[in-house]
């Protein structure tokens, strides 16, 4: 298997735990200011069924696809902390990037002191999972040499 097709299942495996806490963190009416998916429908003036494609898609293909290409570039290490990291990085680029473009003020100001950390813990949730699923599909599904290469032959 693939590093793009093992990120990309992973990213799917993590999108989905990470929608489950999204709502969960709704239903239990736990910091509702912190809206994600409100955000990307205010963002797009789009419908909601919209902003769940967009998450899963930035979960999935942009955050699942670029982790299995720096899995080749990482020296080896533990798949969970690999996980934990790419989830602080993913959540920087969500606070610097995504936050202002969405009027949320750079680190989600305008919306409050819990909109960074609640985040924080949302990605790092999606790394972890993230970290494992992939290490997972690594132990069980590793990638194939081609047959005529050194590695194949020897």
């Amino acid at each position: 298997m693939s590093n793009s097709l093992r990120g990309m299942l992973a990213g799917l495996v993590a999108t989905l735990v990470l929608s489950g806490v999204l709502i969960l963190k709704s239903n239990l009416g736990l910091w509702p200011e912190v809206n994600i998916i409100r955000l990307l429908v205010n963002l797009g003036s789009i419908q909601t069924v919209a902003a769940w494609m967009d998450h899963f898609i930035v979960g999935v293909v942009v955050w699942g696809l670029l982790y299995g290409a720096l899995d080749a570039l990482w020296e080896s290490g533990a798949y969970w902390l690999k996980g934990l990291v790419f989830g602080v990085f993913a959540w920087l680029m969500m606070m610097v990037f995504f936050m202002p473009l969405a009027k949320a003020g750079l680190f989600g100001t305008r919306i409050g002191p819990s909109a960074a950390l609640v985040t924080l813990g949302m990605h790092l949730i999606y790394g972890l999972v993230l970290g494992v699923t992939y290490g997972l599909l690594t132990a069980y599904y590793p990638e194939k040499a081609p047959e005529n290469s050194p590695r194949s032959q020897g």
